[in-house]
């Protein structure tokens, strides 16, 4: 079984973000949870970095997919509590995701 690893950051203040890494295999579906101490409504957006890069944007206003963003990605939730999901992980999606409100 290859194991690769995601990595999760807390961007922005009063959020919360988990887990801090996880672990996943080739075509796992992986969730990621945000979760602000006060409502944002869906004034949420998801990043994807790798080192020495630009953060991109994957999803904005909590669940729409930017432009040429893959529909492997998935954001959901309002409020409070939001998901970034991400279906039939490939190598290439290893990186750093954060959210920002």
């Amino acid at each position: 079984e290859n194991l690769i690893s995601l990595r999760a950051i807390v961007c922005a203040i009063r959020v919360t973000q988990s887990p801090a890494s996880l672990g996943a295999s080739l075509g796992d579906t992986v969730s990621i949870t945000c979760r602000a101490s006060q409502s944002v409504s869906s004034e949420l957006a998801w990043y994807q970095q790798q080192p020495g890069t630009a953060p991109k944007l994957l999803i904005h206003a909590a669940s729409t997919l930017q432009s040429g963003v893959p529909s492997q990605f998935r954001g959901s939730g309002s409020g409070t509590d939001f998901t970034l999901t991400i279906s039939g992980l490939q190598t290439e999606d290893v990186r750093t995701y954060y959210c920002q409100q």
